[in-house]
C-alpha cells in the first residue's frame, strides 16, 4: 500500500498493526488462519489476496490439498449464499417462485396493472 504508507501513514500503520495482531499468536495457528484468510479471499474476489494468503499457508505448514480444500469451503458457503439471500415481500423470494402463495400487490402496481398491456409491465414486457 504504498500510496497509504505516503498519503495516510497512521491508517497504513494501524492496518499493519491489525494485521499483526491477527496473525502473531491467539488459539488458531497461523497455517489455519492463512487457509481461513485463502477462504475469505475467494469470496471477497481478490486474487491478490489469494495468492498471498495461499503461499503464506504453504511456508506455515499447508498442503496443496489443505489449500483446495479451503477454496472448496468457500465455493460451498458462495453456493449456499444464493438460496437465501433475498428474502421481499417478507418471505424468501424462492418460496413464492415456487409456492403456490403469491406476493400481495401494491396498490401503485394494482393501479398499473389496469393500464393497456403495451403500457405496463417491466423491461420484458410482461
Amino acid at each position: 500500500m504504498p500510496f497509504m504508507n505516503e498519503i495516510l501513514p497512521d491508517t497504513a500503520e494501524a492496518f499493519g498493526k491489525l494485521r499483526d495482531s491477527i496473525f502473531e499468536g491467539g488459539e488458531l495457528d497461523r497455517k489455519t488462519k492463512e487457509l481461513i484468510a485463502i477462504a475469505s479471499s475467494v469470496l471477497m474476489r481478490c486474487q491478490f489476496c489469494v495468492d498471498v494468503h495461499s503461499q503464506r499457508a504453504v511456508a506455515h505448514g499447508a498442503s496443496k490439498k489443505e489449500i483446495a480444500e479451503s477454496i472448496a469451503v468457500a465455493m460451498f458457503i458462495a453456493g449456499g449464499s444464493q438460496l437465501g439471500w433475498t428474502n421481499i415481500y417478507g418471505e424468501n423470494v424462492y418460496d413464492i417462485v415456487f409456492g403456490e402463495k403469491k406476493p400481495e400487490v401494491p396498490e401503485k402496481e394494482k393501479k398499473e396493472e389496469q393500464k393497456s398491456e403495451t403500457e405496463k409491465g417491466c423491461c420484458c414486457g410482461n
